[in-house]
Formats: structure tokens, sequence, C-alpha cells
């Protein structure tokens, strides 16, 4: 239904500006397409100039001899989105469209996974050198240059030498590590006060923004980096793990093969096969206290919840209890001594079973499948976006497959 979708965007008042490329159903199309293709932004504005499907599917028809040529064409639309959407709404009302063909209603599956952003693997010393090679290989000179101020000294070139040598050693020593680490405090304590008294001469003219915040992140990362250095067991709070993206945070999964994660935690629940975010954030949190929004949630979108099928964790006494209290049937062990009658073990097993093959599962085709597996977008809300744009496709998919075998089934009943 894409004028419910298009209701979400603001409409444009005024005549100022040239006309936009794509209506605005467009916008939302061209994010569909891009997870359910898998393409890059590149890769979709090449399709988008050539295919006239994937035109139509977008609502505009570009002539003979026109072609979109801007490269960020598709990242702005992610980020016009981003600015303009209420994702929340969004959300639902696509479910609200798809309402009427979700079966099981009452039957809701819920769990957490961390849906990882693309970033290098973060470690003290990247971090403490990209700091470094931001204030004196980028910084420093071009404000130098400009003001026609006297470079000031500083060991900037032998630490890039012994740096290289280090990163490319194969087995990395604790020793040495540690020397790398209070070699680089120190070069970037020298450039942090440097930089500073070249802005206090210049008046900081020509600082943009983004370089204020960047810098603003490097005094933080220097701080934390200091101190994790002089108490390495002790545990900072809001641990900056990249220059670049200071929201991210390591959220640790336990896994055997990836103990840490980097990204956004997300809560989703399940009903009948169906997805849908019930929170996400880039702090860890346990998933076993968002038992009780997400009945309340759930509630709000379809109705009364009779069955959830969750993991091990959420069964606390506290959510035993409320559970118990509105009268719905999970599928937590029981506690104490004494076994469940033969139909609520049989319910059991069918929750149990809908939660580890239909939910579990859906995490990981929509990571392999819609480009969840590593989030490439560049900023906090675009992260969002890309986030809700992939799990809804890998829902729109499922829909349309069950339209496409009820109309078969129709025929043949037929």
């Amino acid at each position: 239904d894409w004028p419910a979708l298009v209701k979400l965007l603001p409409q444009k008042r005024t005549k100022v500006g040239s006309p936009s490329l794509l209506p605005a159903q467009g916008y939302f199309g061209l994010m569909f397409l891009k997870h359910y293709l898998k393409l890059s932004d590149e890769k979709l504005l090449e399709r988008l100039n050539t295919d006239w499907a994937i035109q139509m599917f977008c609502g505009v028809q570009l002539k003979d001899y026109q072609m979109i040529r801007d490269n960020a064409f598709v990242s702005n639309v992610r980020t016009y989105l981003a600015k303009h959407i209420d994702l929340g709404v969004f959300q639902q009302t696509l479910i609200s469209q798809w309402k009427q063909e979700i079966p099981d209603k009452q039957v809701v599956s819920m769990d957490a996974s961390c849906y990882e952003v693309y970033i290098r693997f973060p470690t003290d010393v990247k971090l403490l050198w990209e700091s470094c090679q931001w204030l004196w290989e980028k910084q420093i000179p071009s404000l130098c240059s400009t003001y026609r101020i006297k470079l000031p000294r500083s060991k900037f070139k032998e630490q890039k030498i012994k740096y290289v040598a280090y990163s490319k050693l194969r087995k990395k020593s604790h020793r040495k590590t540690r020397s790398r680490q209070n070699a680089l405090l120190k070069l970037l304590y020298k450039a942090i006060e440097a930089y500073q008294l070249l802005l206090n001469q210049t008046q900081a003219k020509g600082l943009s923004i983004a370089e204020a915040e960047t810098f603003k992140t490097i005094k933080l990362v220097y701080q934390q980096q200091r101190q994790r250095y002089l108490h390495h067991q002790a545990k900072i709070p809001n641990r900056i793990v990249s220059l670049y993206k200071p929201y991210i945070r390591p959220i640790v999964r336990g896994k055997e093969n990836k103990p840490v994660e980097f990204g956004m935690k997300v809560h989703k629940l399940q009903v009948g096969g169906i997805s849908m975010i019930e929170h996400c954030s880039y702090e860890a949190f346990n998933e076993y206290k968002r038992l009780k929004l997400s009945i309340i949630k759930h509630k709000s979108s379809f109705g009364v919840c009779t069955h959830i099928a969750a993991d091990r964790i959420y069964a606390t006494n506290e959510n035993r209890r409320y559970t118990t209290k509105k009268d719905i049937q999970t599928n937590f062990v029981r506690k104490g001594a004494g076994k469940d009658d033969k139909a609520t073990k049989q319910i059991k097993t069918l929750l149990n079973k809908e939660r580890a093959t239909r939910l579990e599962g859906s995490f990981g085709t929509e990571k392999e499948h819609y480009l969840l597996h590593k989030n490439k977008a560049r900023s906090a809300d675009n992260e969002q976006v890309w986030l809700y744009f992939g799990i809804h496709t890998a829902n729109a998919v499922l829909i349309a497959k069950r339209r496409q075998k009820a109309q078969r089934q129709a025929q043949m009943a037929a």
C-alpha cells in the first residue's frame, strides 16, 4: 500500500529547488530493492538507470537520454528517510497492512541478536594510531599551511615506522603491545596540546562541526586509553572503539567463535513468521527485561497474547509470575518437583520448535540474504534505516510467497 507509506513523508510546500528525480514512492521502493537484490549503492543506481522494471517499481520512468549521475544518490535517499520518517510508525504501517495474512496472531516468539556494523576490528593500538594520524597527518599540517605557522616538532615519522613494523608482526607479545601503547599515548598527548594551541591562535576559523566532534572524541579516547593503560583490569563505561563511529559499543555475546560483536543489539518479536523490532540499542541490555513491554506492544498490534516462545534467559521468577497472572502459556522449563501433563508438554515442544527453527532461522536469513551481515551505513540514523528495511524486506518476501501460494491453491480448487 504505497499511499500509506507516502503519507509518512512531509509534503513539499514550496517550489524552491529542483524537482525530485523520484516520487515519494520511489524512496521506499529503492530501499526495499537494495536489500532484496543485495546490491551496493553504486550497483543499485546502475540498475535503476538501465532496468525499466526497477524504474516502474519506484514509480518513475527515465527517458532514453536521461540518467542519474550522482553516485551518492542512494545514500542521500537513505539519509532523507532517516531524517523525515519515524521508523516505529513505518513498521506499524507495514504490520497493519499484513495483519490479515498473518496466522497464529496469539503466539509470539522473542529473542535478541546483534546486527554488526562494518568497521575494522578495534584494538587499543589501532585506535590510538588512528587518532595520532588524524591530528599529525591531516589537521595540524593543514592548519599550519593555511595560516603559515611553523609546523610543531614531533616524532610522528619515527613512530609511524615502528607502528608499521608492529602491525606486520604475526604474534604481538604483551610487552611490545604495552610499549606501543605507551609511545602512542605520549604522541597523542602532544598532538592534542599542539592542535589546541593552533586552534586558539587561529580562533578555530574554518573548523567544521564534524572536525570539532572528531577532536572531542579523540580527547575522550586519550582519557579512556590512558586509564586502560594504567589500570588494565578497570571497567571503562561507554568505551569508544571507533573514532568515526563513537556511538558503537562492544557487545559481549559469549559465542565460542565470536565472543564480542560490534553493532546494534536488537530485540525482535515474531508472529506467524513476520518479524518486528521491539527495541534496538548500541548499548548492551538484558533481553529478559523486555518481556512485559513486548507483550504490551504485541497486544497493541495483534490483540491478546496466549502463548510465548522464548529462550531460557527469559525464565526469571518475575517473568514467570507475570505470565501466570496473564494466563499465558510459555515454553519455560518447569520449576520444582513434578512433571507437565501430556498436553502441556506437547505445547511446549511446539513452542520450542517454533523459536529454534523459525525465529533463530530468521536471524541467519536476514544477515545472509538481506544485507544485514555487516551494516555499511555511515551514521547511527542511517544504520537504523538500513536495519528496518532489511528486516521488513524479508517480511515482504515472505508475504509475497504466501500470496502466490494462496493464488495457486485457489486456481487448483477452481
